[in-house]
């Protein structure tokens, strides 16, 4: 049985998405584009056998995907509200009243919700949530464990009900956001914790990490506001609020005559811009460093044509010393690709 979902990936990387959906569900065909990087295709069998074979082989440019069980045409009228809670009552059945849940509406497209639309993205939450809470399911917007997506264009309407594991992301569109921390460098930043996030790793309330390309700062402060010393080694100049803080030694110096070092540490991070089989490289070199139950965060700097190749081979570079935890182009992340590794 074919069935309708929505995919959402990085725009340069749209076409290595939808590949992906193939990989896992072959005879999966791209309908249309709703917008870059998010695609409406028809996957070959039912929502959970797609869902079961991406979690099987996570993707790595697959971002956010979504079933679009019932579509519709909008009106831009107060009614639209009336049939959106009419369709979603065919859901109930599929609600699980013991676990959380959660309703995720994103409007893609120019003018989608915008002046002269009868209600808001809020009107909609509020109005198909308490639907779903008729049941007694307990709501949680921040970590569900089931959420009704509801995909909206200036003309129509996507509705579909999964398990937010099988989405990828519990946020909509895998649209991860972050409050601005007091003191923050740099929007890298929240690269970093995504990544943390994604990837469900825990730093150490203490010990040491290795930064490398730290310029001009951003992950040794976020490292070291949460208690950690760090080794920040980049030949640039750290941010004078990064440079005088007590628990962070810059070493001006790249990284390749920095090793061999008489360190060794608790979490390696590499954000450096180069190439990202020689980064990868680079990660080998410092492997011997990083302590049994450590864990390394790194991301590969793609190319603009070539980008999954490039990654796959960075990737078997990276294998060769290290066990991969998980490889994904997050929503902070543009021509790159994070990765997480352990010993």
């Amino acid at each position: 049985m074919a069935s309708s979902i929505l995919f959402t990936s990085q725009p340069n990387a749209a076409d290595l998405a939808l590949s992906e959906l193939r990989t896992s569900l072959p005879g999966t065909r791209l309908e249309r584009w709703i917008t870059p990087g998010v695609g409406l295709a028809q996957a070959s069998g039912d929502w959970r056998t797609l869902a079961d074979a991406l979690l099987q082989h996570p993707p790595i440019f697959i971002r956010h995907l979504c079933p679009a069980t019932i579509h519709f045409p909008l009106e831009h009228a107060p009614d639209d509200l009336e049939i959106l809670a009419h369709y979603t009552r065919e859901f109930l059945l599929q609600l699980d009243t013991t676990r959380t849940y959660s309703v995720q509406t994103r409007a893609l497209g120019e003018g989608t919700l915008g002046e002269g639309w009868p209600y808001t993205r809020f009107d909609i939450n509020n109005r198909l949530a308490a639907i779903l809470g008729e049941w007694g399911a307990p709501l949680d917007v921040q970590h569900p464990a089931q959420i009704l997506s509801v995909t909206l264009t200036p003309s129509e309407v996507f509705l579909g009900f999964s398990l937010a594991r099988e989405n990828l992301s519990d946020w909509a569109g895998g649209e991860r956001r972050f409050k601005r921390e007091p003191g923050q460098i740099s929007r890298a930043e929240f690269k970093l914790l995504e990544a943390l996030e994604t990837f469900d790793l825990q730093l150490p309330p203490t010990g040491l990490a290795l930064d490398m390309g730290a310029a001009p700062g951003g992950w040794t402060r976020l490292l070291a506001a949460r208690g950690l010393r760090v080794i920040a080694v980049d030949p640039a100049e750290l941010d004078p609020r990064v440079e005088t803080l007590s628990n962070v030694t810059h070493i001006r110096a790249t990284v390749e005559n920095y090793l061999p070092t008489r360190e060794t540490f608790d979490l390696l991070l590499n954000d450096m811009r180069m190439d990202a089989r020689d980064s990868a490289r680079v990660m080998l070199m410092a492997a011997k460093y990083l302590k049994p139950k450590g864990f390394a965060v790194m991301t590969l700097k793609l190319p603009e044509k070539g980008m999954g190749e490039v990654a796959r081979a960075a990737l078997r570079i990276l294998a060769s010393g290290y066990s991969i935890l998980g490889a994904r182009q997050l929503f902070h992340n543009r021509d790159e690709v994070t990765v997480a590794v352990s010993r």
